[in-house]
């Protein structure tokens, strides 16, 4: 494919250092919780300006630990409609009856008067998720709002590696933040997923549930329910390579976005508008189609006429419509949740990664436009 959606990028020079690194635990023996994992920990809270960073197997496990730390079981879990099936499984495998609210359009993320009219006495937390990338600019009032109902406020930081806002970091607005590493991600891992905290207990509890609920990594006495949520070493080694580019891949793709940002009006698409007070790292692009045009039918069009892959939707389906959620629906499947659902449908994402070419960005826009104009739409 020309352009594809997505690609992962590993220089040359950062493949011989992972390889030798991925050597290193061979030859020592310790292929998971040693000091690969430990230097990536230290190097992860370093960087978002934490006391603690615990790597862990997935962002799925990051927030499943989270939610089981805080106490979640038997209580709600707020989780907006629009985010990845694993920030709402997360909650109900830790226990909690999920609660789905409703999506704001300007930032596809919550909607903070719903979340305040959905708050309760069952209430454990609130989920918030940064989409593509964007720390929406209501959630330090969400952190408010949390604070002043006892309940806590954890980060699905899964899309916001070295995103901020007002120049605080993703995950340290709430009591604690999950990234994950999966290979579509700005840092690629392969897998694997990072805790970030300034909570000494959630430090600690996260440490005993990512192993198995072991209170050491050389005991046998288990004092959690917790399971093999650990990052091996090979992965630490892959994910510790990626931080250090962090910056640079996020400059690449901001320069990227500036150059959609100047024609994507123009072709006849609604963009999607990142505050200047936002740190965007622009994990997708995002822009949203006229009314009455098929997006299904757009990117066929452009996959099968110029050889161009629309990366995937963030999201196409909003969660309390996916069949395995139906019952999830705070027990009222008739509460319509209209942001989210419009959100899901009407938007898409251009190709972004750092090693897409500036000559590959103008062909994607000059696609677009062709088939964009094709099916009626205008500026």
């Amino acid at each position: 494919m020309r352009v594809p959606p997505a690609r992962v990028l590993f220089p040359e020079e950062d493949r011989a250092e992972i390889l030798a690194r991925i050597d290193q635990a061979l030859a020592s023996g310790q292929l998971t919780l040693g000091p690969l994992g430990r230097d990536l920990e230290a190097d992860f809270a370093r960087r978002h300006h934490t006391d603690h960073a615990i790597a862990v197997s997935s962002g799925t496990s990051a927030l499943e630990i989270i939610l089981r730390a805080i106490g979640v079981e038997g209580r709600e879990v707020l989780v907006p409609a629009n985010t990845f099936f694993a920030t709402a499984a997360a909650a109900a495998h830790a226990g909690a009856q999920v609660k789905f609210v409703d999506c704001n359009p300007q930032t596809m993320a919550f909607d903070l008067d719903d979340v305040a009219a959905q708050l309760g006495p069952q209430t454990a937390a609130v989920i918030a998720v940064h989409i593509g990338g964007l720390i929406s600019p209501d959630v330090p009032a969400l952190a408010e709002l949390c604070a002043q109902h006892g309940v806590e406020l954890v980060e699905d930081a899964a899309h916001a590696h070295g995103s901020a806002l007002d120049g605080r970091a993703a995950g340290t607005f709430g009591i604690a933040g999950a990234f994950s590493f999966y290979p579509t991600k700005v840092m690629a891992g392969g897998e694997g997923g990072m805790i970030v905290t300034n909570n000494a207990t959630i430090d600690e509890e996260a440490r005993t549930y990512r192993d198995q609920g072991k209170g050491s990594f050389l005991s046998n006495f288990h004092t959690r329910l917790g399971a093999n949520w650990r990052m091996s070493e090979p992965h630490a080694a892959i994910v510790h390579a990626q931080l250090r580019r962090l910056d640079e891949f996020i400059a690449a793709r901001q320069n990227l976005a500036k150059r959609y940002d100047a024609s994507i009006e123009s072709i006849g698409l609604q963009p999607f508008i990142i505050p200047a007070n936002a740190h965007c790292n622009y994990y997708k692009y995002i822009a949203f189609l006229p009314d009455g045009v098929d997006r299904a039918d757009v990117k066929q069009a452009m996959r099968e006429r110029f050889d161009i892959g629309l990366s995937g939707e963030v999201y196409d389906t909003p969660l309390h419509r996916q069949p395995v959620f139906e019952t999830f629906h705070s027990g009222d499947a008739n509460r319509e949740l209209p942001n989210a659902e419009w959100l899901c449908a009407r938007h898409i994402c251009l190709p972004l990664y750092p090693s897409l070419s500036e000559t590959d960005a103008d062909y994607v826009i000059e696609s677009l436009a062709t088939v964009l104009a094709e099916r009626g739409a205008t500026a």
